[in-house]
């Protein structure tokens, strides 16, 4: 063969190894659509914790009943990793689609609920305790629904954009949280402090698992992965327990994706989901402010993802992760210190900042952890040290952060997530690199 025919034949291979098929653009488009809403019905606890937490844990002091309230929040992830266990090992036995479908009814299920449980004042010690069980089944259904949407997305694509598929995971995480953010703004902008406080906070909990029906309809209306489908035909879904398969043939896989989160899960559960709150709590500034700022962030955040991961299927996993690692180390510090002048533009700045340095994780967590473990075992081996490591350091993160501003330790806030940055430039300065790793 000559050179030029050589040469004809490798740029048809990388057109095609990059080239989307209408089929898997339509499988990414509704996996993500039905994402984006599974993680609306999650992001609207966390934005709205200040509203409603004196409806079921009153008090004399606002930041004592949001702390009971954020704690219900955190309780939620312990959760997760039973969810990433159960409902991951149901993916990788049944297919991604069923395991998806039942995350997002389980969902919207108890979103729905929430928006109707009443208050404290009215049937007394049933009203936290029915809230728990309603955050307690939302975690179970976020556990699994990362490893089994991220191994859906990732399976639908082509070979070289695998990276740019697997980062609508998390710009469909981030639309959720934007919409939730957005929500939390309109009320707040159109509804009195006294209704929003009474009522109003309902209004988003209900259209949001409304909307979850949405999503259920197109999750049972996509196809399943040829990936899922191979590894069914050949037999190999049915030969192993996926969870104690995870554990006894890909140990080292599954503690990479711990250590691929702790970073990550931090840094975005304060910059993305917590720093409204935050800012209201610690600094002072007007909740509806510090919305506008959220849902100003999240829009940029969730742009801006696709092309990050792009950069990742030409240079590689490693140097974009880095990039956000070391970003935030240098940066954590400047950040706390700038959101002590307590206005809404210094609000802004950080969060953009924030969100920008964030996109180097975001846009490769899914790709980079599905990389990492063969089909028969894939959901599992990323939903359940996923969650565990999200349940220990994302779901604590609002916790932490509260309580630290209000035992008179804010300034040492960024100390926190400093530390935090540095573990990750150490997890991905020295995991391997898998952009070109085989897919099967």
């Amino acid at each position: 063969m000559s050179s030029a025919s050589t040469t004809a034949t490798e740029a048809v291979g990388r057109v095609a190894s990059t080239r989307l098929t209408p089929k898997q653009r339509k499988a990414i488009l509704a996996g993500s659509i039905g994402n984006a809403v599974e993680w609306v019905d999650w992001a609207l606890y966390a934005t709205l914790a200040p509203v409603f937490a004196s409806q079921f844990f009153p008090s004399e002091d606002p930041v004592v009943s949001l702390l009971a309230t954020l704690a219900v929040f955190a309780v939620g992830f312990v959760m997760r990793p039973i969810g990433g266990a159960v409902l991951g090992a149901y993916a990788d036995r049944h297919g991604r689609k069923k395991g998806l479908t039942l995350t997002i009814g389980l969902m919207a299920g108890a979103s729905i609920l929430i928006g109707l449980i009443p208050t404290y004042a009215t049937i007394g010690l049933l009203a936290p305790i029915v809230l728990l069980l309603a955050r307690l089944v939302q975690g179970f259904s976020a556990g699994g629904e990362f490893g089994s949407s991220s191994s859906f997305l990732v399976e639908s694509a082509a070979p070289g954009r695998r990276a740019f598929a697997g980062s609508w995971q998390q710009v469909s995480v981030g639309s959720g949280v934007l919409i939730a953010s957005g929500t939390g703004y309109t009320l707040t902008s159109l509804i009195s402090d006294e209704a929003m406080a009474s009522w109003g906070w309902r209004i988003a909990f209900t259209v949001g698992g409304l909307l979850g029906l949405i999503g259920l309809w197109l999750r049972v209306s996509v196809a399943e992965t040829d990936s899922f489908t191979r590894a069914s035909a050949e037999g190999r879904t049915r030969t192993k327990n996926p969870l104690t398969a995870v554990f006894r043939d890909h140990p080292m896989a599954a503690l990479r994706v711990v250590g691929i989160t702790i970073a990550g899960t931090l840094l975005y559960y304060i910059w993305m989901s917590y720093m409204p709150g935050y800012a209201k709590s610690a600094m002072g500034i007007d909740l509806n402010e510090a919305l506008l700022a959220n849902t100003i962030a999240s829009a940029y955040f969730i742009t801006l993802l696709p092309f990050v991961a792009l950069l990742s299927d030409k240079f590689g996993r490693k140097v974009t992760m880095f990039g956000f690692a070391f970003g935030f180390l240098l940066f954590a510090y400047p950040a706390f210190q700038l959101l002590e002048h307590g206005t809404f533009g210094m609000l802004l700045l950080v969060e953009l900042i924030g969100v920008t340095l964030l996109t180097g994780y975001s846009a490769n967590c899914a790709v980079i952890m599905t990389e990492q473990f063969p089909p028969e075992v894939r959901s599992t081996g990323v939903a359940l040290p996923y969650a565990l490591a999200v349940a220990l350091f994302g779901g604590t993160a609002p916790y932490v952060t509260t309580w630290m501003a209000q035992a008179g330790h804010r300034g040492l806030t960024w100390v926190y997530v400093a530390a935090a940055a540095l573990i990750g430039c150490v997890v991905y300065a020295t995991m391997p690199e898998t952009k070109d790793k085989e897919f099967v």
